[in-house]
């Protein structure tokens, strides 16, 4: 694709509002990619100085000329190098990001947000788009306030579609990043635990998120997720920017909530009274869910039309009941903007899992399932449901969930408990948040759960326990327990014969 060029007008015209000045750069005509880490600079490059905690990036300016950088973009002056001297940096890598975005009117972007199923749901909607034209999609977790501009400037002439995966650890971030990305359509798929001690309660995280609303129009459209408990607040916060929403999912309301009464029978009504509830669609949901251990299929269906419901059979190649959630979720945004029904099947059936989430390997008879990219006490049930339907003995192995506050003691214990109602063999956990999950487990089924010091004692047992039974084995954690280290461990010492 052909790369955008910066020059001295379209840098001057997007870094306006920050009172840019020019200091020694008679020289420089254009570059084609703008950067913030030396590492990565490329002769002709632009060096972005961004200062954080711990690091400062006006110490590495020279760095970046000796290595071939053109222009420095700095909040001070730095020695006699060729650079655009900024009131922020920071806010200047989110005007160059909005340029980009701005100048490209017609531009097709979808941004979603939720506590867990991001990712996944990213991948989808990219194999969808990706079928019609060039698509960007952001890349790893670039979904702050520096990973969302940094995607921006990737975009070229040629991108048709973005999806923009918009995270955040703070009140406020969402509503900075959104109004840098200015979707078409706005996707909040759940509001869980993830970043719970930054927010300090569900009802704070349910607000942020619904941030993402605020960078749409009066003709964008929010996707909302049917059956969390904060979507009549979602919809109350998109409804403040636009009319327009599509729901996903199911949730079980009572019979005189769902239905009216005085449009059925008395025997109706009777009948509806012995219920505690019923089922209550949203406008896309799954019917005849089957799941596999690779692979899940369920009838995709739109009833967003009166007296006109579509649907088509889908074969989703993600495991886990709530991959079929996060493939509604994409389903939903690609038919907010029109894509047919045919193509969002293909789409989905097309895509591929990303690395970390979930994917399996062969391990000699056993089955390996690396779920480590991340977690949160609602991805680990979801895993956990799915290790259930494997065959073999099953063994999750688990690591702490990080971000959870004041709530971390008690969300690990809560975990536990609910782990010990799963049909799991074996329970193997490491880090000090899980001893309170392996006891709480324990209490509800003596003898499930076994908690280790260290990853090598850890691995000690794992290795036992493969020696008895063929088995199916889980691995999950929060990023900073990186339990992939313990896959590769496994498959190094039987590599090593050991």
């Amino acid at each position: 694709m052909t790369p955008y060029l910066w020059q001295t007008d379209n840098l001057t015209q997007a870094l306006a509002d920050l009172n840019p000045s020019w200091h020694h750069a008679n020289h420089f005509t254009r570059s084609q990619k703008i950067a913030t880490d030396t590492r990565s600079i490329n002769q002709g490059d632009i060096f972005l100085a961004l200062k954080g905690e711990n690091f400062d990036g006006h110490d590495y300016v020279a760095t970046a000329f000796d290595k071939g950088a053109s222009l420095a973009i700095t909040s001070r002056q730095v020695g006699e190098f060729a650079q655009i001297v900024v009131s922020d940096t920071r806010l200047a890598l989110g005007k160059l990001g909005k340029y980009r975005r701005d100048v490209h009117p017609d531009l097709t972007v979808i941004a979603l947000t939720g506590s867990s199923g991001k990712t996944t749901t990213k991948e989808m909607l990219g194999a969808i788009f990706g079928q019609f034209a060039p698509t960007l999609i952001t890349r790893g977790n670039l979904n702050n306030d520096l990973g969302v501009p940094m995607m921006l400037l990737e975009l070229t002439d040629e991108h048709r579609f973005a999806v923009m995966e918009i995270g955040a650890n703070h009140v406020g971030e969402i509503a900075y990043t959104t109004s840098l990305v200015r979707p078409d359509v706005a996707c909040v798929l759940n509001i869980g635990t993830a970043h719970l001690g930054e927010f300090g309660g569900r009802e704070n995280i349910a607000r942020a998120k619904a941030e993402i609303f605020q960078g749409l129009g009066e003709n964008g459209v929010a996707v909302l997720p049917f059956g969390d408990e904060f979507f009549d607040f979602l919809k109350s916060e998109s409804d403040k920017f636009t009319k327009q929403y599509i729901s996903f999912g199911e949730r079980a309301e009572r019979p005189d909530v769902a239905l009216d009464f005085n449009k059925l029978s008395q025997a109706e009504i009777d009948e509806l009274s012995t219920l505690d509830s019923v089922l209550v669609m949203g406008d896309v949901f799954a019917d005849d869910i089957e799941v596999h251990p690779t692979h899940s299929t369920f009838d995709l269906v739109a009833n967003l039309a009166v007296d006109e419901i579509d649907s088509t059979n889908v074969n989703l190649p993600f495991v886990g009941e709530h991959n079929v959630g996060n493939a509604l979720a994409a389903a939903s945004c690609a038919i907010a903007l029109g894509v047919p029904i045919d193509k969002i099947k293909s789409g989905l059936e097309t895509a591929t899992p990303p690395k970390g989430r979930l994917t399996r390997m062969v391990f000699g008879e056993h089955t390996l399932i690396d779920d480590t990219y991340n977690a949160n006490p609602n991805s680990i049930l979801a895993a956990a449901q799915v290790l259930t339907a494997e065959t073999a003995q099953k063994i999750l192995v688990l690591g702490d969930i990080g971000e959870l506050g004041d709530e971390a003691v008690s969300e690990h214990g809560k975990l536990g408990a609910a782990l010990a109602g799963l049909q799991i063999d074996h329970i193997l956990a490491v880090g000090e948040l899980m001893a309170h999950c392996v006891s709480c487990a324990n209490q509800v089924r003596a003898e499930l759960a076994q908690h280790f010091a260290t990853k090598a004692q850890l691995l000690t047992r794992l290795q036992e326990l493969l020696t008895k039974d063929t088995a199916s084995v889980l691995f999950k954690g929060s990023r900073t327990a990186r339990m992939e280290t313990l896959i590769q461990d496994l498959i190094d010492t039987k590599q090593q014969g050991k």
